[in-house]
């Protein structure tokens, strides 16, 4: 009968004591399995942050097809049909396009003028030393700060003294002031990380500040500035509280306060319907707009950590 040899357990080294030679490995095979438990808790509590993020969305978009009597008589069941006149009807009789063509401009324009001016003065103090430079950088961190009720009675006065009360450049000049604090926290951290052996390289070749910011710098600094100008995009175009202040006409007025104008008729009218249906319109360009960027998101925010 042919017996099974125990293979015999390698020699020991020379100095090991007996314990450290019988003592079996365990660490490995543990880690891994909390790290898997760990890896099943954490996309778990992100499925579930998810659905409670998507489902109010689904939610509005399927109610803004519906007629108001499938509103409250069957809120969680699909519309018979899909009824457009809703999104026809909030467009044209709401007056959403006006809003909308309102939105857009000032939020364009800001847009535009907050990225420029942010973008050049976050150049200048994350590359230049110069008297004064911790100062001004730390003036743009104390602006994120500064609370913005605080300020509305005398940035009324001031907007209404220089004469752009109620006008669309003026609201523009408003929403770019209050964008430019963080716009420069971010900016000028990320500029950091940039390698400064390209712009060496383009002074020595005869390119000039101006040349070497806008034709090299500032496309290298692409990532950052899609990051950030998705977050001013996102606060201007839903800031309600600034333009409530400062723009009454009705013939001026942004999406926000086209939104609370519509939600205060329906105790009047009760076309709730044509409110989902405005809700909705307001929630798409910028559901959009980070559906679109947001790899470039996700680039400008581990860029700095990257580094």
């Amino acid at each position: 009968m042919k017996t099974t040899e125990t293979p015999a357990p390698p020699p020991a080294e020379p100095g090991a004591s007996v314990s450290e030679v019988a003592a079996p490995v365990a660490g490995p095979p543990r880690r891994k399995k909390e790290g898997a438990v760990l890896n099943v808790f954490s996309h778990g509590v992100l499925v579930i942050w998810a659905i409670m993020v998507v489902t109010p969305l689904l939610w509005a978009v399927m109610t803004s097809f519906k007629d108001d009597s499938s509103i409250f008589g069957s809120p969680w069941a699909l519309p018979d049909r899909l009824h457009f006149g809703n999104w026809a009807r909030a467009w044209t009789e709401a007056n959403m396009s006006g809003y909308f063509l309102n939105t857009v401009l000032v939020v364009g324009g800001s847009l535009i003028g907050t990225l420029v001016l942010g973008s050049m003065a976050a150049y200048v103090l994350a590359r230049f030393d110069f008297p004064g430079n911790r100062f001004i950088y730390y003036l743009f961190i104390g602006g994120m700060s500064f609370p913005i009720m605080l300020a509305l009675v005398p940035l009324f006065y001031v907007v209404n003294n220089m004469g752009l009360l109620n006008t669309i450049h003026g609201l523009i000049l408003v929403y770019i002031a209050y964008s430019l604090p963080f716009t420069v926290f971010f900016l000028t951290a990320f500029f950091r990380t940039l390698p400064t052996s390209v712009a060496e390289a383009a002074f020595v070749d005869g390119a000039s500040h101006t040349r070497t910011f806008f034709q090299i710098m500032l496309p290298m600094a692409k990532p950052g500035l899609i990051s950030v100008g998705i977050f001013n995009f996102l606060g201007q175009w839903n800031q309600y509280m600034l333009p409530t202040v400062l723009n009454t006409d009705p013939d001026k007025k942004v999406l926000t306060q086209g939104l609370v104008q519509l939600a205060v008729s329906q105790g009047y009218k009760g076309d709730w319907s044509g409110l989902f249906a405005g809700l909705v319109m307001a929630m798409l360009p910028v559901l959009g707009a980070y559906i679109i960027f947001q790899r470039q998101v996700v680039q400008g925010l581990t860029a700095g950590a990257l580094k």
